[in-house]
């Protein structure tokens, strides 16, 4: 392996918490969790290594891999006028086997 390869994102406890903001809890995200696949909205400057640094400093697992999708916002009306919801980032995190995260219980 290369030096490129092996070396890892340093990044600070606080820069975790802007990383991920918060988990993705809808039926195609409940049921990826039997593939070991877990879902967080992420903020739209994170890149892939910066967001597994995070989820293994946060919650102390092993991820194998990181994939992730920018979600158009939707036009929508607001109050009769029309409007346009922000864009957002979506990651979904593939856990190695045997790891798991339990997303009811809170971060400390």
């Amino acid at each position: 392996m290369s030096e490129a390869q092996t070396k890892r994102p340093v990044i600070s406890r606080e820069r975790m918490y802007q990383t991920i903001l918060s988990p993705v809890v809808t039926e195609k995200a409940t049921m990826n969790t039997e593939r070991n696949q877990v879902t967080f909205k992420v903020a739209t400057d994170a890149s892939k290594p910066e967001i597994k640094a995070a989820v293994e400093g946060l919650f102390g697992v092993k991820v194998l891999a990181v994939n992730t999708i920018v979600v158009k916002g939707k036009s929508k009306r607001f109050k009769g006028r029309p409007g346009q919801r922000s864009d957002w980032k979506k990651a979904m995190v593939r856990l190695a086997e045997g790891q798991s995260i339990d997303l009811t219980t809170g971060l400390a």
